[in-house]
């Protein structure tokens, strides 16, 4: 029994110890009003947080039923036509692979069987007639 006090004590003061350090701090968002200045004077980043009246009044402010913004319909238009050409872009590329894929296994096919007629015509030649035009492509 002895051994779980000893490991119950020494997890408490590892966790003392992890909590005086200042880096247990760092991940808290700090409340001084210093921090505050230099986020306000940001400019662009102003703009996406919202005072906490705002953020308290945002969804009762906006119904599921609430008429969109111009601004918001532009917004999501801009993102909906930028995922679809993500989309095709992807789905070319892809075909593109495909085709060429495609192309290099037909190409090797044929020329396998270009192979074999070829070895088939010279193992049946008698030398005695003009050899047969077997599936030869007139250019």
């Amino acid at each position: 029994m002895s051994w779980t006090y000893a490991s119950l004590l020494a997890l408490c003061a590892l966790l003392c110890a992890l909590s005086m350090t200042p880096e247990a701090d760092s991940a808290a968002v700090p409340s001084d009003n210093n921090n505050n200045n230099k986020k306000e004077s940001k400019g662009p980043l102003k703009k996406i947080f919202l005072k906490e009246a705002d953020a308290s009044n945002f969804f009762r402010r906006r119904s599921r039923r609430a008429s969109k913004s111009q601004d918001e319909i532009n917004a999501e238009q801009r993102q909906v036509l930028a995922a679809d050409e993500r989309r095709r872009e992807f789905h070319e590329e892809k075909r593109n692979e495909y085709e060429n894929h495609s192309e290099e296994v037909n190409d090797e096919q044929d020329e396998r069987t270009r192979e074999s007629t070829e070895q088939w015509r010279e193992f049946h030649y008698d030398g005695r007639h003009p050899p047969q035009e077997y599936n030869r492509q007139s250019i």
